[in-house]
């Protein structure tokens, strides 16, 4: 089969466009592959995985993979690299995972929206990428690396004690809530002042309290002009 690569029990599928896992993929190579790659393609569906039930390292980089990615039991996999996919919702991923891969050591995200760094936003920066590993390490507490870097005692500390409260939550749009028309431009002034044709001060009510050691009067006048 073209594209079809088969070292020992590693197979892999690289650089194909495929959709989808071929059938004869799993027929010719499931029953003994350990190692899977399939990075590089155009996947939206895991569909025919379940044919490599003795999977210990998985590679899905560079696909279409999104939140409705559902992977087998796969109880030996011990890697899973799903690098520059298309996954958003963290918790939905991690709580699959926990489920259905329970030997789970290596485990990589970047590039995916659901992993908050410069690869994805230049508005993210350290700390997110922190809060957001943390957040993973309470999920899956038998990870030895992410991301391809090591997983420190220091982390597995911090994410017993405050994991559970680092998830993001995206705020949902609500019903109720008025729409702003795009030709509404924000301005902090006053609403007196934002008709470019109107010239009418606009007046504000404002206190000031003096606390100096000369008297309120006279604070402005110097000592020359007396």
């Amino acid at each position: 089969m073209a594209g079809l690569v088969v070292s020992g029990t590693q197979v892999s599928y690289i650089g194909q466009d495929c959709r989808e896992i071929p059938e004869h993929l799993g027929r010719d190579c499931g029953h003994f592959a350990k190692r899977l790659d399939l990075s590089f393609n155009l996947l939206r569906s895991l569909e025919g995985l379940s044919a490599f039930g003795s999977l210990e390292e998985l590679i899905l980089d560079n696909n279409l993979l999104g939140n409705d990615l559902v992977l087998p039991g796969l109880p030996r996999l011990h890697t899973l690299t799903l690098n520059k996919n298309q996954i958003t919702d963290l918790e939905c991923l991690l709580d699959h995972l926990a489920e259905v891969t329970p030997a789970l050591e290596y485990l990589s995200l970047l590039g995916n929206v659901a992993c908050p760094n410069e690869l994805v936003s230049l508005e993210k920066d350290e700390e997110d990428y922190k809060r957001y590993r943390y957040f993973v390490l309470h999920k899956l507490p038998n990870l030895k690396f992410l991301d391809a870097r090591k997983v420190t005692k220091q982390e597995r500390e911090e994410a017993l004690v405050r994991g559970a409260f680092m998830k993001v939550v995206k705020p949902k749009a609500s019903s109720d809530s008025v729409a702003v028309s795009p030709e509404c431009h924000y301005t902090p002034l006053p609403s007196a002042s934002r008709e470019l044709t109107s010239h009418r001060g606009v007046l504000g009510k404002c206190r000031y309290v003096y606390y100096g050691k000369n008297s309120e009067g006279n604070r402005f006048i110097r000592d020359d002009q007396l």
